[in-house]
């Protein structure tokens, strides 16, 4: 959710509770307020009463309520000398009314020459109850306007307010740290959005600048550690068709030189491994993969000739991906190397082309790969020491690149398969 919608949600509940808090007190007050004009009414309407009945004693017959709204009637002493004015609301049939009306009503006590009488005074409250009921309903109005305007505050006021902060975000989204970019700038004079913008430039410039040592050092680690590499493999291979070297001084040369043909490719897989995390691959154009496997069959022909495994492909359709060549190649090679590395003698990979994902199907050991380490960095499966145990790694973080998903499962057969129907680059 949204900030400014959030904002929405959490001004419209607090609204609601101090609304509602405020509603029940206002009303309460407003009650009481009315029951006090009422009753002040009532009371001077007892004293006329009882003042009328001194000049005319005629009132003193008034027993019932259809000739006024007041009724008297005559009490025992001790009843007269034991009540107290007290208040009540009720329902009354009014005249020329079929239905029953709210009323107050007031019982009070008073002497007229030796005798004591009951006097019931009442005023009707309808008008007094729809004034409730219409402050009720101005109180749910007063709310609803309350959250449209905040609606509508919020959608223009804090959007406009909030502009520099989606601003600058939809740059960030947008920087990359292999392209030399100018730093976003917030417009405006906000100070939390200026103090923001000078941390995320601060953590740019830092970030840049350790992506360029990174890559720095992963292009003199290149040429520094190859170079010497290749110039002691050079020598041992001159020492190797020397005729004078004995055969025991032969084998161990030979060994030496498999370590530092293994070391090199090692060495490789690294370098790769890092110039792939750190993005630093942006030459993408669409590459036909059908193409591509086509290649990679005949490029890895002498060494699955050489492991006695057979390559088949099923082109059920015809698949194309934007992406680096050389990682496309790299993708495509390791996935069918791993396949043939990692199979029998007489055993068979089998590529599928679908409309959006890349099958590999291969023989090999009759038992599922631990799904858990299969794609991490040094696993191997093997004791081959020929393996440098990078190739799915490599492909791996190739995927995670360009957004695609590499799921391995065990059906009886090794199969990998590569996902291409979201891909994008990240």
């Amino acid at each position: 959710m949204k900030l400014l919608n959030q904002s929405i949600k959490y001004l419209s509940v607090s609204i609601l509770l101090i609304v509602t808090i405020w509603s029940g007190i206002f009303y309460y007050t407003m009650l009481d307020e009315i029951h006090d004009s009422i009753d002040d009414g009532l009371d001077n309407y007892k004293l006329l009463i009882i003042n009328r009945t001194e000049s005319d004693s005629t009132f003193l017959q008034k027993a019932k309520f259809e000739e006024g709204n007041y009724s008297i009637h005559q009490i025992a002493e001790q009843e007269g000398l034991g009540m107290r004015d007290y208040f009540t609301d009720t329902l009354l049939y009014m005249q020329n009314e079929d239905d029953l009306e709210p009323v107050r009503m007031l019982t009070s006590a008073f002497k007229y020459g030796e005798n004591y009488y009951q006097l019931t005074v009442f005023n009707s409250t309808v008008e007094e109850d729809d004034l409730v009921e219409n402050l009720f309903y101005s109180i749910i109005w007063l709310y609803i306007i309350l959250v449209v305007s905040i609606i509508l505050i919020n959608n223009v006021v804090l959007k406009r307010l909030w502009k520099p902060f989606y601003s600058l975000l939809s740059d960030l989204k947008a920087f990359r740290i292999d392209k030399e970019s100018p730093l976003p700038i917030v417009q405006g004079d906000t100070k939390e959005f200026k103090e923001l913008e000078k941390a995320v430039n601060s953590m740019i410039v830092h970030a840049r600048e350790t992506y360029s040592n990174q890559k720095k050092f992963t292009e003199n680690a290149s040429h520094e550690l190859q170079t010497p590499l290749a110039i002691i493999s050079t020598k041992l291979e001159l020492m190797l068709e020397k005729e004078s070297l004995q055969p025991e001084n032969a084998e161990n040369v030979g060994q030496i030189l498999q370590t530092i043909q293994r070391l090199t490719r090692l060495n490789k897989s690294l370098l790769l491994l890092t110039k792939i995390e750190n993005r630093q691959f942006a030459d993408n154009k669409f590459i036909n993969v059908n193409q591509l496997i086509n290649q990679s069959v005949a490029d890895l022909e002498d060494f699955s000739s050489f492991r006695e495994v057979v390559i088949s492909a099923n082109k059920s359709a015809d698949l194309s991906i934007q992406m680096d060549e050389s990682l496309a190649s790299i993708l495509i090679g390791n996935l069918m190397r791993n396949a043939i590395f990692h199979n029998i003698s007489g055993g068979e990979v089998h590529v599928e082309i679908k409309e959006d994902s890349i099958e590999v199907r291969n023989t090999g050991k009759n038992k599922a790969l631990d799904t858990s380490k299969v794609f991490d960095r040094f696993h191997k499966e093997t004791t081959n020491n020929s393996s440098t145990g990078l190739g799915l790694a490599i492909v791996q973080a190739i995927c995670k690149l360009y957004g695609f998903e590499l799921v391995y499962s065990f059906d009886g057969e090794h199969c990998f398969e590569l996902k291409l129907k979201n891909w994008k680059i990240e």
